[in-house]
């Protein structure tokens, strides 16, 4: 039997905060097939500047804002792209740009390019991001965390509470925002990142964050798990046991008694 989780973005909110003792707002991304609908969004911002994305998701994460953009607002297409409001044209898929900076030749930066996640172009027309608490994005298409390593592992161990999978990522190295919403947007399933100097340089990730991008429901789903962890005593912050202790009675309370 399958378990739904219920979506409610300001209770779960306070439970990440209350359970990980996040740093960082937890936000929502949403795809929009009319730019009327992105704009119809109560307390909508739109850009008055030239932006990547990474800045549009930071301004969400790191200052509360609720933001709706189109591609007209984004710097280039490599983050029109992810997101499916530009097309991967022969132009883009070369990546010439970054021959000589991000990888040594060209065949590096087109090879690059090909294995990114990205939205399928032709649909969509604008995106807006808003903390998940606001409840102002209805039906958002995925939730994005930003957490410490120790957060992260303990979130993802939440999502393995039940229904245990294993969990598979990779990096694209550059642009890994494609690894991130990127890749939730188009698979679907839960996507870790390490984030990239773009998002760090322009986005304001401070360099301890991880980013994960999943579901609503996902989400919902791994803080069920964290209440039932931490109700076994797995809680953040983990508090160091000590490299030199006799192990024996701190695993018997984390792995039960031998």
């Amino acid at each position: 039997m399958t378990t739904s989780y219920a979506f409610d973005g300001q209770t779960m909110t306070e439970d990440l905060f209350r359970l990980l003792r996040l740093k960082t707002n937890p936000i929502c991304m949403k795809l929009y097939e009319r730019v009327e609908d992105m704009q119809a969004v109560p307390k909508i911002r739109r850009p008055n500047a030239v932006h990547t994305t990474d800045q549009i998701v930071g301004q969400a994460a790191r200052l509360g804002f609720t933001v709706g953009i189109t591609a007209e607002d984004l710097v280039g297409p490599q983050c029109g792209v992810v997101l499916g409001l530009m097309p991967q044209n022969e132009e883009w898929l070369a990546g010439k740009p970054f021959a000589g900076v991000w990888f040594a030749t060209e065949a590096d930066a087109a090879a690059h390019q090909k294995e990114m996640h990205c939205v399928p172009h032709g649909r969509y027309r604008a995106m807006a991001v808003s903390p998940l608490a606001s409840g102002r994005l209805a039906d958002p298409d995925i939730c994005l965390v930003y957490a410490n390593p120790a957060q992260m592992i303990l979130l993802i161990n939440g999502l393995q509470w039940a229904g245990y999978k294993k969990l598979e990522w990779g990096a694209v190295g550059e642009s890994a925002c494609a690894d991130s919403w990127g890749r939730a947007l188009v698979t679907g399933e839960p996507s870790l990142a390490l984030p990239c100097f773009p998002e760090r340089r322009y986005g304001g990730v401070p360099d301890d964050e991880l980013l994960m991008g999943l579901k609503p429901e996902q989400l919902a789903k791994a803080i069920d798990g964290l209440k039932h962890l931490a109700g076994n005593g797995l809680r953040y912050p983990i508090p160091p046991y000590g490299v030199q202790n006799d192990v024996r009675a701190g695993m018997s309370i984390s792995y039960g008694k031998k």
